[in-house]
């Protein structure tokens, strides 16, 4: 393109250009951000930020839906009911790649690898086997449905380890843009709510023993406080189950993303073993490890109270997660969700049912 054609050209065009691989542009070109655009962008933080506040407050009230739903869904209804300037879903979506990644990391301080001994191997097998399961029906129904390969590979995804948490790590690992990370959430946020209510009595008709049913629902139900609420909702035993297997679920996020980057390469990217995952990926691991040989010590206040660090790293993790969740939500166009949303949750829910039928299967048979 010629000089004088570039100087056309405002400094959105190219700050849009730039986000293209492979592209490279005159940095002189690229003018520096107003200082009008830092004010919006704090705009934006504050906006997320109560959004996360009510969000956390309506959680205390009904533990059974976690802050980072109610934040999403909070954040969708503000966005779609209120004239927010555009300025502010710009900054809610910047912040939301600058959050999630140190949100994975922290995710990481409430792991404990030595656990996945614990479950036995039959249901260690269960759990795999469901995990591959959760992702192939998502893909396959994805493609009947004509969804696009990154919005029904992030179903599977949160379909297959932990919910939202899952998504959001494996979204740039597959290169997914704002439109499937957002629809898959919603999609997750959606069918899981349906998990949790629909399990239990579900167990009861069918007349699931009580560890079996702790199994079937740490295997099949999306995030861990919905599998820890359906659990116990079916017994003290079953709870104490569900929460074991869950976390062996999610203690899987890791060597699950590391299969995905090969399996689902990044469009004109070549693989390089050195960056085949995020940075972000071995921060995760690496405070996973650490937490698992209990290096990290306890906070001691002067009253004699004392808080583990993991717990602390593990609820600041929480929050950055509430708080990402309510910059998303804040992003979220109805619009876009009815347009493509029916797709995505015929995915979903695909996906899930056949999780669900092939756990109760395989319990019944190995476990």
């Amino acid at each position: 393109m010629p000089e004088h054609n570039l100087k056309l050209l405002s400094p959105e065009v190219f700050a849009s250009l730039d986000s293209m691989e492979g592209l490279e542009l005159p940095r002189a070109a690229i003018a520096a951000p107003p200082k009008a655009a830092r004010g919006w962008s704090f705009a934006g933080l504050l906006a997320a930020s109560c959004v996360a506040l009510a969000a956390w407050g309506l959680h205390h009230l009904w533990p059974p839906a976690s802050a980072a739903i109610l934040a999403i869904v909070l954040g969708g209804v503000i966005r779609n009911s209120l004239p927010l300037p555009a300025a502010w879903i710009e900054a809610c979506k910047g912040l939301v790649k600058r959050v999630i990644p140190l949100t994975i990391i922290l995710t990481g301080a409430s792991i404990n690898l030595a656990e996945v001994a614990h479950v036995g191997a039959p249901a260690l097998a269960v759990i795999v086997a469901c995990i591959v399961c959760g992702c192939v029906a998502a893909v396959l129904a994805g493609r009947m449905v004509k969804l696009s390969r990154n919005t029904a590979t992030l179903v599977g995804c949160g379909t297959a380890i932990c919910g939202t948490s899952a998504i959001i790590a494996a979204a740039p690992v597959i290169g997914a843009d704002d439109d499937d990370l957002l629809l898959s959430v919603s999609t997750i946020n959606i069918l899981g709510l349906a998990v949790m209510f629909a399990l239990p009595p579900l167990g009861a008709a069918l007349h699931v023993t009580p560890a079996a049913f702790g199994i079937w629902a740490g295997v099949t139900v999306h995030a861990v406080p919905q599998a820890v609420t359906t659990g116990f909702a079916y017994g003290a035993q079953s709870g104490a189950l569900a929460t074991l297997v869950k976390l062996v679920r999610v203690t899987l996020l890791a060597p699950f993303l590391i299969v995905l980057a090969f399996l689902v390469p990044r469009k004109g990217a070549r693989l390089r073993y050195a960056t085949l995952l995020p940075r972000f990926v071995w921060g995760f691991l690496a405070l996973a490890v650490i937490n698992t040989f209990h290096v990290l010590p306890a906070l001691t206040f002067q009253s004699g109270w004392q808080v583990p660090l993991s717990t602390v790293l593990s609820e600041a993790g929480n929050v950055l997660l509430t708080l990402s969740m309510a910059a998303m939500g804040l992003e979220v166009s109805v619009r876009f969700l009815l347009r493509a949303g029916f797709a995505a949750l015929v995915t979903g829910a695909v996906a899930s049912v056949a999780q669900i039928l092939l756990a109760l299967a395989l319990i019944r048979w190995l476990v």
